[in-house]
């Protein structure tokens, strides 16, 4: 007589996320999200939920290794449950609770008849936000049969290059995103460090000391951050001494290793790193590789008779191999998400593991534990700081600067992330560190805006500034360096000259009895003291002097001819565009 399954005994944390969504669907039908990081048994969470769900459930995902992951960790209840995958040869709709990939289910929405009272996303920050999509087609169809249709996402990397934040508002009182998004609210998310600390993760260890590097900074890239496969390919080309040196390292390296997985950048150079690879250790997927050969790989991969899993763009979810303690990532990538995925491939807890290495060939250098800021790193010496909103106390998180004692010297954020309760609900804080000011009605906008906010005019775009006041001959356009300010205390006047790399200059004053002038240099520089962290109201030149050294300078200053001097018509801050900014380097320097 077989042993009885022992039923699954969830983690303190899982049974966090399951309590959250129980609570939140009790209160309102507005589509959730849960953040939890690769490994940390999401699926258990999922199977958990249309356990005790009272309705009918439709679990989606977009790969079918996903979907038997998920059927079979809802198998340890001691309850069945259908499969709806034609790659995994059944569409049974049967059962109360259906594990289904987007491709199987879009083609037969006749099928699902039979209203859907839970749906859970798997992976869910690939939902789009465009009607046209696979998911937004499913979703308005199962709308349509049940408008009270509940939707629950779950996701590792809950920021979507090219878009942004998958949800709006976070449990924890900050606000992601204004636009309109898919998910409204994060109900519950657990941090990386969490997971390592508490030993549910093995530790990351990355290796700085990489031998050899790609750059790959000086490819153009897409809206979703990826260079061509030919711009790739030759770039590579170039230099097949570097991706030799690596080879030489991850091999090296391996040698006190159980399971390598490198990540090529295209299918030439996977090629080309098989060749520097034994082939009886070694093994290579790509999109072409036929699903059988991919799923036997796979399955000798896990029995470790590989030690080195080569792939192009295949294996960044849905692979679960605890085993491997070893990830080489020699391809570039502009999206934090895909690289936790791709790290994410050897967190997993096995046997004697005690670490995992990493190894960055590609100059990604992004921070595994600081995923919540949603960018990319604007430069190698930037860390995740603090920064309080003065305007509604709440601590953002931003890349920025500190001093050698911790303090604060500069940060990258644009907005607050701020909740604030109103009569009508909560609604995210306006406050702006970083602006672009309307030159019709003054509003304040983020500073890649093209029309204002406020009075919906179109904002001219900073480079088209540029180009035509270079083209103009009554006008000067100076690449500002930094900036002088005098004070004239019994004229209640300020003057602040602008310098560039070669000596040139600019001048103006802020006579701040004018309103107008006083409003302008309140809005153009006082705002902007220390990247705007703290509100300070000038209205007399002296009161200017404590704040004298956090003044910030623009990054162009453009002025015109008027009669026998140059007039300051336009202050660029934070500009972003193609021209090059004063002691930056380029090799296609514009202005």
């Amino acid at each position: 007589m077989s042993d009885p399954i022992k039923p699954y005994i969830l983690r303190d944390y899982q049974q966090d996320a399951v309590n959250a969504t129980l609570s939140h669907f009790r209160q309102t039908q507005d589509p959730a999200v849960i953040v939890l990081p690769t490994g940390a048994g999401k699926s258990l969470v999922i199977a958990e939920l249309a356990n005790i769900a009272r309705g009918r459930v439709l679990c989606l995902t977009h790969v079918k290794e996903l979907v038997e992951q998920n059927h079979a960790k809802f198998c340890l209840t001691g309850r069945s449950a259908g499969i709806y995958s034609a790659g995994l040869k059944q569409k049974s709709l049967d059962h109360q609770v259906t594990f289904a990939s987007v491709q199987s289910v879009l083609p037969n929405l006749n099928d699902f008849k039979d209203p859907i009272s839970l749906l859970v996303i798997d992976e869910c920050h690939r939902v789009a936000m465009d009607e046209d999509s696979q998911y937004q087609k499913i979703l308005a169809h199962l709308s349509q049969v049940n408008p009270d249709i509940k939707t629950l996402g779950l996701t590792a990397t809950p920021f979507r290059l090219g878009f942004g934040w998958i949800y709006q508002n976070h449990y924890h009182g900050f606000n992601r995103s204004q636009k309109e998004t898919v998910f409204k609210k994060c109900i519950y998310e657990l941090p990386l460090r969490y997971m390592i600390k508490h030993g549910f993760l093995t530790p990351p260890t990355v290796h700085d000391a990489t031998i050899a590097n790609y750059d790959f900074s000086a490819l153009e890239t897409n809206a979703f951050g990826n260079a061509s496969e030919k711009d790739l390919n030759h770039l590579i080309g170039q230099y097949p001494r570097v991706t030799q040196a690596i080879l030489e390292q991850v091999i090296e390296l391996a040698k006190k290793r159980t399971g390598v997985m490198i990540f090529a950048a295209t299918v030439k150079h996977a090629n080309e790193i098989m060749g520097y690879l034994s082939a009886e250790s070694a093994a290579l997927i790509t999109g072409a590789t036929s699903h059988g050969d991919r799923d036997q790989i796979i399955q000798d991969f896990k029995q470790k008779r590989y030690r080195f899993l080569v792939n192009v763009s295949v294996l960044t979810t849905g692979f679960d191999a605890p085993h491997v303690d070893m990830i080489a990532v020699l391809r570039p990538t502009q999206s934090i998400s895909l690289y936790q995925q791709i790290v994410g491939r050897g967190l997993r807890l096995d046997e004697g593991k005690e670490s995992c290495l990493i190894l960055d060939y590609a100059g990604n250098g992004y921070d595994l534990f600081a995923p919540e800021v949603g960018e990319k790193k604007p430069n190698k010496d930037s860390e995740a700081v603090m920064v309080e909103c003065p305007q509604c106390g709440f601590q953002n998180t931003f890349w920025g600067k500190t001093d050698e004692e911790g303090q604060l010297i500069e940060h990258y954020g644009r907005r607050c992330h701020g909740l604030a309760e109103t009569p009508d609900g909560e609604e995210a804080c306006d406050y702006r560190f970083k602006f672009k000011s309307c030159p019709h009605c003054d509003g304040e906008n983020d500073i890649a805006a093209r029309v204002c906010q406020t009075c919906h005019s179109d904002i001219i775009d900073p480079d088209e500034l540029l180009k035509k006041a270079l083209n103009l001959k009554d006008a000067k356009v100076i690449r500002c360096a930094g900036i002088k300010v005098e004070l004239n205390e019994k004229e209640n006047t300020v003057f602040v000259r602008y310098f560039d790399e070669d000596g040139n200059e600019l001048t103006e004053n802020f006579k701040l009895n004018n309103p107008a002038r006083r409003k302008s240099f309140q809005q153009e520089f006082v705002k902007r003291i220390a990247s705007g962290i703290t509100q300070v109201t000038i209205s007399q030149a002296k009161e200017i002097t404590p704040f004298l050294p956090y003044l910030p300078h623009p990054d162009f200053v453009i002025a015109r001819k008027s009669q026998h001097y140059w007039k300051v018509t336009q202050r660029l801050f934070d500009y972003q565009g193609a021209y090059r900014k004063a002691n930056q380097l380029s090799h296609n320097e514009k202005a």
